[in-house]
């Protein structure tokens, strides 16, 4: 017997209590017989101020996930997929491996998190090799992904993180900002865009912006979903959501 609705796969969904973008943005991704089950990890809206408090924030992020993936195999999900991003990125690729199969350990299925769903999504559009970080961290937490991307060969030229003073606040960064970024921070010098921080919304915009510019640019929670939905075996290409959705 299957799920009437996620008749090919129930993912469970893991993202932060204060994360408001990453639920929607996920569902828009869906293909048919495939859900989202969205497992809240508990956190206060704490404030961010500085590198120390925006990387305790995200620790106490961290620690609180496996409470979240014991929530969501009530429903019995068939795969995971995260939806916070930052914690994925520290300590280069090992520590993203290590974090990633821990949850792995715990939960008994597998998981897609943001830092190396990202990492595949550059090597699947090939040809990349000089990047633009996007972030609404503080400038520890962009030194972290930017550690990972080099461990995948990737250089980071330039990064703009926007230091968000809380969680909430991410999700309230418009449109027009972050189009600003990408027009000032473009050059010849530039193969790809990458965002990262679930709770910023770029999924739609990256998808005009890389139509229009005619070169990647890579939205995390389009990664992440994207990377989730191949892994499962699943090869359904979605309209509407840039190239990576639409051509692999």
């Amino acid at each position: 017997m299957t799920d009437v609705l996620g008749w090919r796969a129930k993912f469970g969904v893991l993202g932060p209590s204060t994360n408001t973008i990453v639920q929607p943005e996920f569902d828009d991704l869906r293909v048919p017989g495939v859900t989202n089950h969205y497992s809240r990890i508990v956190i206060e809206n704490a404030n961010a101020v500085s590198d120390e408090t925006f990387i305790a924030g995200t620790m106490l992020i961290s620690d609180n996930t496996l409470d979240a993936v014991r929530g969501v195999l009530t429903c019995s999900p068939d795969y995971l997929v995260m939806g916070m991003s930052a914690v994925t990125f520290y300590d280069g690729a090992e520590g993203a491996r290590k974090w990633r199969e821990n949850i792995e350990r715990e939960s008994g299925l597998r998981l897609s998190i943001g830092s190396e769903s990202c990492a595949a999504a550059m090597k699947t559009y090939g040809g990349i090799k000089r990047i633009v970080v996007i972030s609404p961290y503080f400038p520890a937490a962009n030194r972290e992904v930017m550690r990972f991307f080099a461990d995948y060969g990737y250089q980071t030229v330039r990064d703009v993180c926007l230091r968000c003073p809380s969680w909430t606040a991410i999700a309230e960064v418009p449109g027009e900002t972050l189009r600003q970024i990408v027009a000032d921070l473009d050059g010849d010098d530039v193969d790809a865009f990458v965002q990262v921080g679930t709770n910023l919304c770029m999924l739609e915009l990256a998808a005009e912006l890389e139509r229009k510019m005619q070169k990647p640019i890579i939205a995390i929670n389009a990664a992440t979903y994207w990377h989730a939905l191949r892994q499962f075996g699943i090869k359904d290409q979605l309209q509407g959501f840039g190239k990576l959705l639409e051509e692999h």
